[in-house]
């Protein structure tokens, strides 16, 4: 009997292992939906994360399409390329592999002018998210759709997974007054949606300026399920920016992210960005006991040293943590966020220096820091914003596929 329950467990596992492997994004699924663009003018928001399961990449698989033309492309932050460093960009972009114009998104214009627009009538957008609101990918997007509708142009999103799972959603829901390119709209930093669910989202919901709403169109995943992370999908994870280079990173960022918004190094400059933090000045053994004696789900803290060759602390030596994810499923990394935040601060009141705009962005919020410098109770403060999140949750739910 107990050969027969452990034979069925096995085939249970092989079977959501094998749907795993299966799962299909929005861009390998284009050939079913060839007459969304038939005799149309494309122009295409994506980067080099835009292959399909064959290694093809989107722009030879449309250009192969019969009776359709591609007229331009649209790079995000860090370029069609992803390998620009977060700088401002020219609007046109030098890109002689291209013979049609390549425009950025992340220079003058952060949403497509009517002229970049005049010889398109479908704009597709395919760009690998990360899944948390400051990752600029998604506000791209949402001022594309902004500006199909106002033009009148076709949008189409081809959807991919949220690499650290559909399913867990945190966090406090921004504030208005907070909407910037970090978090146009208000909905929690770990959203737990996919691209396409968002896009619905921004476009249903009234969000677009002026309440326009665009023709959207959403080339939906095939076998994804929401508790998966995106290595058990059989997918290839493509470094989506110069510093998240895989799900690990991405597993931590909704929270070590915050750390930008201080003078603490967030591991920029090394080969683990967002998996190390520190400063020259810090105690690593202190640091790292002080944290683990927080007993925080999912995550463990050692002591460390590096230099980064970049960004805060250039060729200095920081004393720090290196983060060990122990069960990622459990960890709450938005809210470990804050609370390695406040516990820096609370240990060096006279090193720790706040970059307010840029901090109060990323939280969406100024609470998040006056509760950090009030010292007042950090879990009233999550207390607090769970009656909007839960109203979110409800929002959500109406745009979920999946």
């Amino acid at each position: 009997m107990k050969i027969i329950k452990i034979s069925i467990i096995l085939v249970l596992m092989t079977l959501i292992s094998s749907c795993a492997d299966f799962v299909k994004t929005g861009l390998d699924q284009v050939g079913s939906y060839e007459s969304i663009f038939q005799n149309k003018r494309l122009g295409i928001i994506t980067n080099h994360t835009a292959y399909n399961r064959a290694d093809q990449y989107i722009a030879d698989i449309f250009a192969d399409m019969p009776d359709v033309t591609v007229t331009a492309l649209f790079g995000p932050e860090h370029g069609i390329r992803g390998v620009e460093g977060g700088r401002r960009t020219t609007d046109l972009v030098d890109e002689p592999e291209f013979d049609i114009p390549v425009y950025s998104l992340y220079g003058k214009n952060l949403k497509p002018t009517p002229e970049m627009l005049k010889d398109i009538d479908v704009l597709v957008f395919d760009i690998q998210d990360i899944g948390a609101r400051f990752y600029t990918y998604i506000s791209t997007m949402s001022l594309a759709l902004e500006a199909a509708a106002e033009q009148g142009k076709t949008f189409v999103v081809l959807d991919r997974p949220n690499p650290i799972n559909g399913r867990q959603v945190e966090g406090n829901i921004l504030e208005p007054q907070f909407s910037t390119f970090v978090g146009l709209h208000p909905i929690p930093v770990r959203h737990g949606m996919t691209v396409g669910e968002l896009a619905q989202m921004f476009n249903d919901q009234g969000w677009l300026k002026d309440g326009v709403k665009a023709d959207l169109k959403v080339i939906p995943l095939e076998g994804w399920r929401r508790t998966l992370w995106y290595d058990q999908t059989g997918l290839k994870f493509i470094k989506t920016s110069p510093n998240m280079p895989d799900v690990e990173t991405a597993a931590v960022y909704p929270g070590i992210c915050l750390l930008e918004g201080t003078n603490i190094s967030e591991g920029r400059g090394t080969d683990t960005p967002f998996l190390l933090f520190g400063a020259p000045w810090i105690d690593a053994q202190k640091l790292a006991s002080r944290l683990n004696n927080l007993n925080p789900a999912g995550i463990r803290f050692e002591p460390t040293s590096y230099t980064p060759n970049g960004s805060k602390y250039r060729n200095q030596r920081c004393f720090g943590i290196k983060i060990i994810l122990t069960d990622r499923d459990r960890f709450e990394p938005y809210w470990c966020g804050i609370n390695i935040v406040n516990t820096i601060y609370q240990m060096y009141p006279q090193q720790f220096e706040w970059r307010i705009a840029h901090f109060d962005r990323l939280c969406g919020s100024a609470s998040i820091r006056e509760a950090i410098i009030a010292q007042s109770s950090l879990e009233t403060l999550r207390s607090n914003w769970q009656d909007e999140l839960n109203r979110f949750l409800k929002i959500r739910e109406k745009y979920l596929l999946y």
